[in-house]
C-alpha cells in the first residue's frame, strides 16, 4: 500500500501540472502509470487504490486529454483495471476521438472491464469503418488488432451466431486420425466409402458422412478442402493460399445460416512458440481481411478449424492443411463426466474393445479390478453387452466419479470402493477386463512387479476356468515372464502405442 500511495502522490502532482509537464516529466508520468499497473493487480490492491483516490477520479480521467498518446494508453489501462462505471463513457468517448491508431486498441482492452452493451452498436459502427479504410503497410499491424479487440468485444455481449452442419449427404474427401499403429481396425468398420491407410490414419472418400460418426475408434475427423491441401511457411501466401481455395463454397454449402464464419488456427509444428505465434496472428489477420471478414478470427469462440500440419517430408517446405467442424457434433464420449489424471480416454478404451471384441462373449460376467473412472466397462459394455459387470478401486474419488460417468451412459455397473486384493464375490467372472497399473507416481517398478505378481494369482479366485483376462498394460515383458508361469497362456496381443510401450494382452 505504501507503494501504490507514493506513485499516486506522484502521479496527482504530475497530473496538477500536466500543461506544464517538459518532455521528461511527460517520460516520468508515463512510467510511473505502468508501475502503478503492476502494483494494482489483484483485487484487494484494486479496491486499496479505488479508496485512495475516491473523490479524485477526475485527474484520473485528465489523463485522456494528456498530449503525449502514449500517457493515454497507460492511463486508460489503468481505468480498465480499475472498472469503476463512471470511466466507461469517458474512455469511450476518448476512444472515438483518439487520433493515434496505434493506442486505440488500449482503449478497447480497457472496455472489456465493462458492462459496455449500450456502446454496442458504436462497436459494430467502428468495425464497419475500419472494413473500409485502406490498409496500408503503416496502418496494417494497428487496425488489425483493433479490428481483433472489436470482435472479441462483439461476440462476447452478442454471443457466437453458431451455424448448422447440413453436408451429410455432399461428397467430401474425410481423414480420420486414429492409432497409428492399429487404423485398419477403424478401417474396418467404414461401410460403403473408399478408404486408403495412410501414417496418421484413413483417408475416406464419402458422400455419408454420418456413417463414419458413430464410430468410437478415430481421434478426430477432419476435412480436406480442395485447393488448400497445403500452403508455404510463408503467413503472406499461406492466407492466400487458403483464402483462394474452395474453402468459402466448401463452408456454405454445409451450412445453413450465413457468413461470417468463426474460426482459429492450430499449427502443429516444432518451430518455437514465440515464431509460431507471430505466423498465426498475421495469418489469421490476412485470412480476415483477405475474406472481408467472411471468417473472423475467435480464438476462444470459433466453429471452424484451420489446422496446419508441418510437412514431415524431405524437400517440402510446406504446411499440410486440413479443417475441423465444430458445427459437426460429436456425441460418442458425452458420458464422461468425470476423470482422474490416470483415466484412460474413451477412444484409447473404445479401440482396445473394438480389437478384442472376438476373444468376449455376450452375457458374461465382467470384473474391471483397477477401474478408475469405469472407461473400459462402459465402452466394452457399448460393443458386447455383459450380464453383470463389477469395478474395483482402491480410489474413493475414482468410484464416485465412475458412478457419474456410468449414470450418464445409461448403464449399469456395479462399482466397489475396494482394494482388489481383498475383494470377494459369491460368483466366479467369465473375464477381467482392464487397464492395469504401471509405474508413475507414488508406484515403481518393483512395486509393479509385486502386483504383477500378486494380480495373477488372486485373479484365479475370481475367473472361471475357461475365463479370460483382457488387459491393457505397460508392462508386456512381466506379463511374458509371468503369465505362463501362472498357468496362463497368451492366446493374442496387439501392440498399441510404440512410444509409451502399450500392449492390449489376451489371455486363458
Amino acid at each position: 500500500m505504501d507503494t501504490i500511495a507514493e506513485l499516486w502522490q506522484e502521479i496527482e502532482t504530475q497530473i496538477t501540472n500536466l500543461t506544464e509537464l517538459t518532455a521528461e516529466d511527460a517520460i516520468a508520468l508515463r512510467q510511473n502509470l505502468s508501475k502503478l499497473r503492476q502494483e494494482i493487480k489483484g483485487s484487494v490492491q484494486t479496491a486499496q487504490f479505488a479508496s485512495l483516490i475516491a473523490g479524485k477520479e477526475p485527474l484520473l480521467l485528465a489523463l485522456l486529454h494528456a498530449e503525449d498518446a502514449k500517457t493515454r494508453k497507460n492511463a486508460v489501462l489503468v481505468m480498465g483495471d480499475m472498472g469503476m462505471e463512471r470511466f466507461l463513457e469517458p474512455i469511450f468517448t476518448a476512444y472515438e476521438k483518439e487520433p493515434q491508431m496505434f493506442i486505440k486498441s488500449a482503449y478497447l482492452s480497457a472496455i472489456k472491464a465493462f458492462d459496455y452493451r449500450d456502446y454496442l452498436s458504436r462497436l459494430k459502427d467502428r468495425q464497419q469503418q475500419l472494413l473500409t479504410t485502406e490498409i496500408t503497410e503503416d496502418n496494417k499491424k494497428h487496425a488489425t488488432e483493433e479490428m481483433r479487440i472489436l470482435s472479441e468485444l462483439i461476440v462476447t455481449m452478442e454471443g457466437l451466431k453458431k451455424h448448422r452442419f447440413t453436408g451429410y449427404r455432399l461428397p467430401a474427401e474425410v481423414i480420420l486420425l486414429t492409432n497409428r499403429l492399429q487404423s485398419e481396425a477403424t478401417e474396418k468398420q467404414i461401410q460403403g466409402a473408399k478408404t486408403q491407410l495412410f501414417n496418421a490414419g484413413i483417408k475416406v472418400q464419402t458422400n455419408q458422412i454420418e456413417k463414419l460418426l458413430p464410430i468410437r475408434t478415430y481421434q478426430e475427423l477432419l476435412f480436406a478442402v480442395p485447393g488448400m491441401y497445403s500452403c508455404e511457411l510463408d503467413a503472406g501466401r499461406a492466407a492466400q493460399t487458403i483464402v483462394h481455395s474452395t474453402l468459402l463454397s466448401f463452408l456454405q454449402s454445409r451450412h445453413d445460416g450465413t457468413f461470417p464464419f468463426y474460426f482459429r488456427v492450430e499449427v502443429k509444428s516444432k518451430q518455437a512458440l514465440d515464431k509460431k505465434s507471430i505466423f498465426v496472428k498475421k495469418l489469421t489477420a490476412d485470412i480476415e481481411r483477405l475474406t472481408h471478414r467472411q471468417l473472423i478470427n475467435s480464438p476462444s469462440n470459433y466453429e471452424i478449424e484451420i489446422r496446419l500440419i508441418e510437412n514431415k517430408l524431405q524437400d517440402q517446405d510446406t504446411y499440410n492443411v486440413l479443417l475441423k467442424l465444430y458445427t459437426i457434433p460429436d456425441e460418442r464420449f458425452t458420458y464422461r463426466q468425470a476423470s482422474i489424471s490416470a483415466s484412460i480416454k474413451p477412444v484409447n478404451a473404445a479401440l482396445l474393445v473394438e480389437l478384442a471384441k472376438s476373444y468376449m462373449k455376450e452375457d458374461a460376467q465382467v470384473l474391471d479390478p483397477f477401474c478408475g473412472v469405469g472407461t473400459m466397462l462402459i465402452e466394452r459394455q457399448k460393443v458386447v453387452m455383459g450380464n453383470t459387470a463389477y469395478g474395483i478401486d482402491v480410489l474413493e474419488e475414482a468410484i464416485t466419479k465412475a458412478k457419474l460417468n456410468t449414470e450418464a451412459a445409461g448403464q449399469i455397473i456395479h462399482f466397489v470402493h475396494k482394494d482388489f486384493f481383498d475383494f470377494t464375490h459369491e460368483y466366479l467372472f467369465d473375464e477381467i477386463f482392464t487397464n492395469m497399473p504401471f509405474a508413475m507416481g507414488h508406484k515403481t517398478e518393483e512395486e509393479i512387479h509385486e502386483l504383477y505378481i500378486h494380480f495373477f494369482d488372486r485373479a484365479k479366485t475370481h475367473l472361471q476356468k475357461d475365463g479370460t483376462i483382457i488387459m491393457y498394460t505397460h508392462n508386456k515383458e512381466l506379463v511374458k515372464e509371468l503369465a505362463p508361469a501362472k498357468g496362463y497362456t497368451i492366446i493374442k496381443q496387439f501392440e498399441i502405442m510404440r512410444r509409451e510401450n502399450t500392449h492390449l494382452i489376451i489371455l486363458k
